[in-house]
């Protein structure tokens, strides 16, 4: 039994999504189908009737499992297709890779043997961005990846990369986020992040085929997805500013006594706030005996902090109440952030 269940345990999938592919795709898939991979599952995402002749080739491959999309639901779709059907082949996890030819054989298998090394990590397959790579390129994946440090805490290379080698214990975590199209990649590091999973980088060769212009990437459109993701930690925290120092302003304007504004505030908006960065921002799926104690002692503690910082400000240095409300919680806000993203809605390693 256990020989069966280390056998098992040593099979990988490769995964590749395509959306109307070029014939190159006939050559990717047959390279990779005469390697150590166990299968090859190419997801069409609704391509049109032009690449039915592509697939038809590719369909004929040893070792590959076709699926179909009757219309394009994105690239994200594609992909949690594809992981959905590996769910029930035994499989030490999934190695992704994009269809137009812009990751090499010898890298994906690279990423496949890490991922049996770091059976419960994703692996990413980093690039360097150098000179030679496209302007687009280099400038989306830099601002994505400090955005993605300072709102994470997680230094990575290549946030952008869809060369990842994926653990099946991972796998039907992502199979329930909700995004479907290129933010799913981005949501992916997310979930990683505050389920406690480590993610190993692997280098890769970088490549981009004909200044990557077969890309169906949509630098506005697509960019923007990306950057919601991220910004929906940030626009959470801004909401709940807002309840907090609305109630502060309407109490304080009526009863002018610092202590019971800044109850008020931080009860009322406690409850939106919570709900909020849990759910929505931090994508934490811990249950709330778990996380609701943490939270409210951070609350009561950055509370007082705030408290103590309205009356300095306010008696030593002359500030009036309501501005000096606004600069205590700003003070507060990153230390407030960085414990409950890293302390309270993530999971210990």
């Amino acid at each position: 039994m256990e020989e069966i269940e280390k056998g098992l345990n040593s099979k990988v999938a490769a995964l590749i999504p395509a959306y109307n592919p070029s014939n190159g795709l006939i050559d990717l898939v047959r390279g990779i189908s005469k390697s150590s991979f166990e299968v090859v599952v190419v997801v069409d995402d609704g391509s049109g009737r032009e690449c039915d002749s592509t697939f038809a080739e590719i369909e004929k491959i040893e070792k590959v499992v076709l699926l179909r999309h009757a219309v394009n639901l994105g690239k994200g779709a594609a992909l949690k297709t594809g992981l959905n059907q590996c769910c029930f082949g035994g499989y030490a996890g999934v190695v992704t890779m994009d269809a137009d030819g812009q990751h090499l054989l010898e890298d994906s298998l690279k990423v496949a043997e890490a991922l049996k090394t770091h059976s419960e990590s994703l692996i990413m397959g980093v690039r360097e961005f150098d000179k030679n790579v496209p302007l687009r390129s280099k400038v989306g994946n830099s601002i994505t990846k400090y955005l993605f440090r300072l709102l994470t805490g997680q230094k990575l290379a290549d946030t952008q990369s869809g060369l990842r080698g994926i653990p099946m214990s991972l796998i039907r975590s992502l199979l329930r986020i909700d995004s479907n199209r290129y933010e799913f990649e981005l949501d992916m590091l997310l979930a990683c992040k505050h389920m406690g999973r480590n993610i190993v980088q692997q280098p890769i060769t970088t490549l981009y085929a004909d200044q990557n212009r077969s890309s169906h990437f949509n630098p506005l459109i697509d960019s923007m997805r990306i950057y919601f993701v991220l910004f929906r930690f940030a626009l959470a925290a801004i909401s709940s500013a807002l309840i907090d120092n609305a109630v502060f302003i309407l109490v304080y304007s009526l009863s002018p006594g610092i202590f019971l504004a800044q109850v008020s505030a931080r009860a009322i908006s406690m409850g939106f706030n919570y709900l909020a960065v849990k759910k929505v921002a931090f994508y934490s799926d811990l249950k709330h005996r778990k996380t609701f104690p943490k939270y409210l002692s951070l609350v009561v503690v950055s509370g007082l902090v705030s408290y103590l910082l309205i009356k300095v400000l306010n008696s030593l240095l002359g500030i009036s109440v309501v501005p000096a409300k606004l600069i205590a919680e700003s003070v507060v806000f990153l230390a407030n952030f960085a414990i409950q993203r890293d302390f309270i809605f993530t999971r210990d390693g």
